[in-house]
């Protein structure tokens, strides 16, 4: 009996000694939370057959986790909360056309720019509006905690232009709004207006982009590995011309 005993105590004890090598040899694998906010098309989007999200920002950081060997999943949430998210380590990355500024700089880290875009006017195709000057007094709309609302936003305080900025939780409830006579015009990326424009039909573009901007991945305070690892896989896939395929995929072949 006590034989019997002793020898069931050897066995868990070998078992739970392998069981420990393993664990130790065989950690857990980390996945990091990519957030996006997938209203703002080509950069994100949802994929209407898969329901899944998708888009340059989407496909490119994909590339790069399989590139650079890590596990990533996305998970949609609002452009405002995504940036509290990261700064608050909420989110690992940011992959949503976020705009390199000192201000978010100083909440959290970016990748090196990865596309640079501009700031331009969507209007209707009747309207007679161009210039900022031509929107005095007018409604311009922009979403929430984006660089063009920022910058709408300014233009409305210092009484140069717009008397009011009508501010969006996503940016295409404000193009509806435009076509539908709501508001006079919108302020975004000029790249991701082309596509609205596109969907939407009866609107155009006026005037030239009122800024430059970097688009780069934000990624979470704690993360400085995790910004290397982009910022090399960016750098190979530039290399290899996938990068390239991305970009014709969504900015070239689709116009």
């Amino acid at each position: 009996m006590k034989k019997g005993l002793i020898t069931t105590l050897i066995i868990l004890v070998v078992i739970a000694v392998i069981a420990g090598i393993w664990f130790f040899t065989h950690p857990k694998e980390t996945v990091y939370r990519v957030g996006t906010e997938p209203t703002w098309p080509p950069f994100e989007m949802i994929d209407e057959t898969t329901k899944e999200e998708t888009g340059f920002d989407i496909e490119l950081i994909k590339a790069i986790a399989d590139t650079q060997g890590f596990k990533i999943e996305i998970e949609s949430t609002s452009f405002d909360g995504l940036i509290t998210g990261i700064a608050n380590g909420t989110f690992d990355i940011g992959a949503s056309a976020i705009t390199i500024t000192e201000e978010r700089k100083a909440q959290m880290l970016f990748s090196e720019p990865y596309i640079s875009i501009g700031q331009i006017m969507t209007v209707r195709e009747d309207s007679e509006l161009v210039e900022k000057a031509d929107f005095t007094g007018k409604i311009i709309g922009a979403q929430l905690g984006t660089t063009g609302a920022i910058l709408a936003q300014e233009w409305v305080d210092a009484g140069d232009g717009p008397a009011e900025v009508k501010k969006y939780d996503t940016i295409d409830l404000a193009y509806l709004d435009l076509k539908n006579g709501q508001i006079d015009g919108v302020l975004a990326d000029d790249t991701m207006a082309a596509g609205y424009i596109k969907s939407l039909g009866g609107l155009k573009t006026v005037g030239e982009p009122y800024s430059g901007e970097d688009l780069g991945f934000a990624v979470a305070p704690e993360h400085e590995d995790l910004v290397k690892l982009i910022n090399e896989g960016v750098a190979k896939l530039k290399g290899n011309g996938e990068y390239q395929k991305l970009f014709d995929k969504y900015f070239t072949d689709a116009q």
